[in-house]
C-alpha cells in the first residue's frame, strides 16, 4: 500500500519541477523522463542532481539563497528530512490541549512553552545543516548543531552566515571528544525541548560500502563498477560507526539519564526495526518515564524514530 508523507509536508504532492526550476535554473539540465509516471523526473544516482534538487527545493520554499555542502559530504534528501521535524512538533503538541501554548513540565514544574520558543538540539548535523534549517524556517525554532567534523560544522557556519535569519537562531559547537554524545556539548544553564538525531548506520567501511552497492542496484545502475562510490556522499562519521545505530543509540540513552532534567524529549531515528526491542529494554533499565516510537510514513517506506523522556507527565 503506498503511504504518504506527513500532513504538513510541503512536498507530499511530488516536485513541481517547473517552478524549482525558475528558482534555480541549474537545476534543469538533470530533468528526465520519469517511465513510471507522466511526472518527469532526476537520476537521483547522480550526486550533482540531487545537490542541485535540494538547492532548488531550499530556495524555492525555504528561502535559502546560499546552500553548499563540500565535495564527499552526505546530501540528504530534503522531503524526508522535514518529515521528521514535523512529527517532532506533533511530539510537543501531544503534551498539552493547547497547541499554540503547549505546557511541558520541567523540574516537576509546568512551565508554558510556546512552539516558536522551542530550542533543540541536533546531534550529528552534517555538513548540510539541514535539520536546524528546515526546523528554524518550518517553526522559528532555536538550534545547537553539533558534529564531530571540523569541516561539517565550518560548512554550516559559511551557510548559516550566508542566509538571512539563521544566524540568530542556529548555534554550531564542535564535538571535541567523538566518544561523547551530550557530554561537553550541553552546557550546564541549557535546557532543550527536544534532541534529534540521525545515527550512524553502518558498523564498518565494508558494511556501508556493502549496502552502496545495494542501493546502485536499485537504481538500476552498475553495481560492480560503483562498489567504492557512495551515490549520495558521506563521511565516515555520517555512515558508519563501531557497533553501528544499535551501539550509538544505546550509548545515546546511556549518557542521556545525566541530562535528564535538562531535555524534555530526547530522539533518535532508527533505521532497523529490529534494534527497537533492545533499545526499549535500555530504556526501561534507566526509568524513563515515557517511551514512544513514531513511525514516518514516506512513499513505500517507513521509517521511525524512538522518543524517550525522563521528565513526569504532561500537565493538563
Amino acid at each position: 500500500m503506498t503511504t504518504t508523507f506527513h500532513r504538513n509536508n510541503r512536498h507530499k504532492n511530488g516536485y513541481d519541477f517547473e517552478r524549482l526550476c525558475l528558482a534555480h535554473p541549474i537545476l534543469k539540465p538533470f530533468i528526465i523522463p520519469n517511465k513510471y509516471t507522466q511526472q518527469p523526473t532526476i537520476d537521483f544516482s547522480h550526486n550533482d542532481a540531487v545537490v542541485a534538487l535540494n538547492c532548488a527545493l531550499l530556495k524555492s520554499d525555504y528561502q535559502i539563497t546560499e546552500w553548499k555542502i563540500p565535495s564527499g559530504h552526505l546530501c540528504p534528501p530534503i522531503p524526508g528530512r522535514v518529515d521528521y521535524i514535523h512529527y517532532l512538533a506533533d511530539l510537543l503538541r501531544d503534551n498539552t490541549d493547547n497547541t499554540d501554548n503547549p505546557t511541558v513540565t520541567r523540574n516537576h514544574k509546568a512551565s508554558a512553552v510556546s512552539l516558536k520558543t522551542v530550542c533543540v538540539l541536533d546531534i550529528g548535523t552534517g555538513a548540510s545543516c539541514i535539520y536546524p534549517i528546515l526546523g528554524q524556517r518550518e517553526y522559528g525554532w532555536r538550534f545547537v548543531a553539533t558534529d564531530i567534523d571540523p569541516s561539517s560544522i565550518q560548512a554550516a557556519k559559511n551557510t548559516i552566515n550566508l542566509n538571512e535569519g539563521l544566524r540568530s537562531s542556529i548555534e554550531c559547537r564542535l564535538q571535541k571528544e567523538p566518544n561523547n554524545i551530550f557530554k561537553g556539548i550541553i552546557e550546564p544553564t541549557d535546557f532543550y525541548q527536544l534532541t534529534m538525531c540521525n545515527p550512524p548506520f553502518h558498523k564498518s567501511l565494508k558494511d556501508a560500502l556493502d549496502g552502496n552497492q545495494r542501493k546502485w542496484k536499485n537504481l538500476n545502475k552498475d553495481s560492480k563498477k560503483n562498489k567504492d562510490t557512495l551515490n549520495f556522499g558521506g563521511q565516515k562519521a555520517e555512515l558508519w560507526c563501531d557497533g553501528g545505530e544499535l551501539a550509538f543509540i544505546k550509548k545515546m540513552i546511556k549518557e542521556s539519564k545525566n541530562y535528564s532534567q535538562q531535555v524534555l524529549w530526547f530522539t533518535c531515528l532508527v533505521s532497523q526495526k529490529d534494534n527497537l526491542r533492545a533499545l526499549k529494554f535500555s530504556l526501561k533499565k534507566l526509568k524513563a518515564t515515557e517511551i514512544k516510537v513514531i513511525k514516518m510514513a514516506q512513499g513505500q517506506k517507513i521509517s521511525r524514530f524512538i522518543a524517550w523522556t525522563f521528565q513526569l507527565n504532561n500537565i493538563n
